[in-house]
């Protein structure tokens, strides 16, 4: 008696498929669902030093608690891994355009200043009537060529990093 072996893609893919769940219109929700982020990340096992993982858990966190803080409603929170790039994404019910650049007077609102810094790409788009936040970090090879002490801060102000000196 032959056995068959039914091909499906989520037994056949290459990659882990992208994850989405709910986060609670609740700002004590935002730490478990950054180290959701993580937790994942780990199951899945992308290759991420420690720094960068904690990178990637403060930049959920920043990115999933506006959504949460500015909407007051529940937010999607996807994260998906292709190999060169890691992505997470932000979806919410909220209008209002996402700002990296605070009120010069205001005592918060720099937490977008903070994933520009670390993630290498960052931005938003409408979906719907709300939007979607993203960040991604690249991985392996292309991480390697990618480090820099200024991260994606240096790549949107259009500075380059500098090569090794001998």
């Amino acid at each position: 008696m032959e056995s068959t072996r039914i091909a499906s893609p989520l037994t056949m893919a290459r990659f882990p498929v992208p994850l989405t769940w709910d986060v609670p219109p609740d700002a004590a929700a935002v730490p478990e669902a950054r180290r959701l982020v993580v937790t994942i990340l780990r199951e899945w096992g992308v290759p991420l030093s420690g720094d960068a993982s904690g990178e990637v858990e403060l930049c959920a966190g920043e990115v999933i608690a506006n959504a949460v803080e500015h909407t007051g409603g529940r937010c999607a929170a996807s994260v998906e891994w292709r190999g060169e790039r890691l992505r997470v994404e932000v979806a919410d019910a909220g209008a209002s355009l996402a700002r990296s650049t605070p009120e010069e007077e205001a005592t918060n609102g720099r937490g977008l200043l903070l994933v520009e810094a670390l993630a290498s790409a960052w931005g938003w788009h409408r979906q719907g009537a709300g939007k979607v936040v993203w960040f991604e970090f690249p991985i392996g090879s292309v991480a390697d060529e990618w480090s820099s002490p200024t991260h994606g801060w240096g790549t949107t102000k259009g500075l380059h990093r500098i090569g090794r000196v001998a």
